[in-house]
C-alpha cells in the first residue's frame, strides 16, 4: 500500500485506521485539523466540527479524544442522563452525531446544562454535526446562540487528491488493486462526496466477485451506468 492510500479517514474504510497518521490533511480538511491542534487555546469551551457524512469527523474527534483523555458519549444519554452525570464521565467530553438530537427540547437542555457545566469548570467539549449550527434549528435559543458562537470548523466536500486516495485506500482495503487509469476514469465521473466513494466500491468488489473479473474500466463503466439508471 502506497504512503498516499494509508492516510484516509477513519469512517470511510472497510478496514479503518483509527490514528493521526492514517489522516490525511488536505485543502478540504485543514482548517479543521488546524482547530483540533488549537487546543486547549479555543475561546469557547465548545468546537464544533462539522461536515458531510463520512467525511473523517469521527476520525479527528477520536484523535482528539486520545489527546485529551476525553469520553465519547452516547448521544441517546442526553435524554436518559442528566448534564452532572455526563460531565462525570471524563474531563473533555465528544458528541458525535449530534445534529439528529438538535430541536428535541430534553436532549438540548441537558446539553445546555452540560455546556454551562464545562465552562464553569474550565473543561471542553467537541461536537461533530453535519450540519453548521449557524444553519441548525433549535428548540432553545439559549443552547443556539452558544453553539452559534463557538468555534466552528467544516471539512469540505473532497477536492482531487483526498478523493483520490480514498478510492485506493476503499479498494486496497477490500484487497482490490486499481491502475492509475482506472482512477483516473472514476474520478470525473463519480459522485464526489465520500459516501459516493464508499458505496461505488462496494458495488464494483460485488460485480468484480460475482463475476471473477479484475478491476478494469469497462467494469467500473457499468457500475456508474447502473446507479444512473
Amino acid at each position: 500500500m502506497t504512503a498516499l492510500a494509508k492516510q484516509i479517514p477513519l469512517d470511510l474504510g472497510h478496514r479503518p485506521a483509527q490514528g493521526r497518521d492514517d489522516f490525511l490533511i488536505t485543502a478540504s480538511n485543514r482548517d479543521a485539523v488546524a482547530w483540533i491542534d488549537r487546543w486547549p487555546d479555543w475561546p469557547a469551551p465548545a468546537f464544533v466540527l462539522y461536515g458531510p457524512a463520512a467525511s473523517g469527523k469521527t476520525h479527528l474527534a477520536a484523535v482528539w479524544k486520545d489527546h485529551t483523555d476525553a469520553a465519547f458519549i452516547d448521544m441517546s444519554d442526553l435524554v436518559s442522563q442528566s448534564a452532572n452525570d455526563l460531565a462525570a464521565m471524563a474531563e473533555h467530553l465528544v458528541l458525535d452525531h449530534i445534529d439528529p438530537w438538535f430541536e428535541d427540547r430534553e436532549a438540548e437542555t441537558t446539553l445546555f446544562h452540560l455546556y454551562n457545566l464545562m465552562r464553569e469548570e474550565n473543561r471542553t467539549l467537541l461536537l461533530t454535526t453535519r450540519i453548521a449550527p449557524s444553519h441548525a434549528s433549535f428548540a432553545l435559543p439559549d443552547l443556539a446562540s452558544r453553539l452559534r458562537a463557538a468555534p466552528a470548523a467544516a471539512i469540505q466536500p473532497p477536492d482531487d487528491a483526498l478523493l483520490a486516495a480514498v478510492l485506493v485506500k476503499l479498494f486496497t482495503d477490500r484487497q482490490l488493486q486499481i491502475n492509475h487509469d482506472v482512477l483516473d476514469y472514476i474520478l470525473p465521473r463519480m459522485e464526489r462526496s465520500f459516501t459516493a466513494a464508499r458505496d461505488l466500491v462496494a458495488a464494483v468488489d460485488h460485480l468484480a466477485m460475482a463475476e471473477k473479473r479484475a478491476i478494469s474500466i469497462p467494469l467500473i463503466r457499468r457500475v456508474l451506468l447502473q446507479k444512473h439508471d
